[in-house]
């Protein structure tokens, strides 16, 4: 059984289709990416997977179940995690907090617990703490827990927006442009890591990337879209071949000779 899948998904804006009729499946434990050209509605269609929009038409279904109506927390709590094309962490609080917010979904103290910090808050917060910690330490960040989120650097922080998903506990996690702005170094050692998060946890990971490079080397499976549609899907040989592809990225004037230098 697929892990995720979508049938027919439609969103607008207005008079706009942003995402037009996606059929989309992804089977657990692999690494699928998402292409197209910029405006291409793939951003769209991952804040449709995770309830920040809900689609106006479609459904939904994740781990068996559906996902319609639900909210972004509901949906994380469900087993899928995301981070954004721009990095939105609490610049203001430190790395661990950072963390810690995402663990929220399955904390199980109550109010009273944490009014009156209570024995189950005492244990569940020092439980949390010390996750925290192996967090950091898994994705590159030993050590700077008290540093604030906004003195990281770039790739830092784009590294405790990876360690802040992964906190959540998901059997998914979507990674949204997750080498964007990271220099040659950067984008070797993060790819390493999504490979080793997805044969040392067991995660399955869908990720938006324009670095071809990335997804080229890391991928078993990518779905091109083109102004909101699927326009091809296959693996990384079938996509650098497909006509359709090369013309979304290059035009129609495109030669077949030129893509392989282009997009591979």
């Amino acid at each position: 059984m697929a892990l995720l899948e979508t049938v027919n998904i439609v969103k607008r804006f207005g008079g706009l289709i942003a995402v037009n009729k996606v059929n989309f499946k992804l089977d657990p434990g692999r690494i699928v990416s998402i292409i197209g050209p910029n405006g291409a509605g793939k951003t769209t269609f991952f804040n449709t997977l995770t309830g920040i929009y809900h689609p106006d038409e479609g459904q939904i279904t994740f781990n068996g179940k559906s996902l319609h109506g639900l909210r972004p927390d509901q949906i994380a709590s469900r087993g899928i995690s995301r981070t954004f094309q721009n990095i939105r962490l609490f610049a203001n609080m430190s790395v661990i907090e950072n963390i810690l917010v995402g663990m929220h979904v399955h904390l199980k103290q109550s109010p009273i617990d944490t009014l009156f910090h209570l024995p189950y808050f005492k244990k569940e917060e020092k439980e949390s703490e010390q996750k925290a910690e192996e967090m950091m330490t898994y994705v590159g960040l030993k050590g700077v827990g008290n540093e604030l989120a906004k003195n990281l650097p770039y790739g830092g922080q784009r590294r405790l927006e990876i360690a802040r998903a992964l906190a959540a506990d998901p059997l998914m996690l979507l990674l949204d442009e997750p080498a964007a702005g990271m220099n040659p170094q950067e984008t070797e050692d993060v790819t390493r890591l999504f490979r080793r998060i997805r044969d040392e946890k067991g995660i399955t990971i869908l990720l938006i990337e324009h670095d071809m490079r990335v997804v080229m080397n890391i991928s078993e499976h990518i779905c091109v879209m083109d102004y909101g549609e699927k326009i091809a899907e296959g693996t990384p040989n079938e996509i650098r071949s497909d006509t359709r592809v090369i013309e979304a990225y290059l035009g129609r004037g495109a030669v077949a000779g030129q893509h392989e230098e282009k997009i591979a």
